[in-house]
């Protein structure tokens, strides 16, 4: 693992975050406030992390969905209230407030979206 800037993960990055707020901000329920939104964020942390660390795209996916289930687990407690952030609504939108299979099943999408598509990007596919 080392640091180093790399623009283009950046870019995609800024570009996520932009979307996930979009979404956050004007669609309130739905598929892709639900599903789609977390299907993102696995994919914006991990090139948010990718601009900043190179490292494997393989043990970075795993990192973040590990990150993500374990703050999907930690919904089944009552965290926010022992952390005393249960009337912050950042907290509340940025750590969720209850647990949703389907969120795991999101996570897992996405992250394996970003490996099959680092993966074709190293190695082109011959047809």
């Amino acid at each position: 693992m080392k640091l180093q800037l790399n623009k283009t993960y950046l870019i995609i990055a800024i570009l996520l975050f932009i979307i996930e707020v979009l979404i956050a901000v004007f669609l309130k329920t739905g598929f892709i406030r639900h599903t789609f939104g977390d299907y993102l964020v696995v994919i914006l942390i991990y090139c948010f992390c990718k601009s900043f660390i190179k490292i494997e795209s393989f043990k970075l996916g795993v990192l973040v969905l590990m990150l993500a289930f374990s703050i999907e687990f930690l919904q089944l407690t009552n965290f926010l209230e022992l952390l005393n952030l249960q009337n912050n609504h950042l907290a509340k939108l940025l750590l969720g407030t209850s647990f949703r299979f389907t969120d795991l099943v999101a996570y897992t999408l996405g992250v394996i979206s970003i490996i099959l598509i680092e993966n074709k990007l190293q190695k082109p596919w011959i047809i």
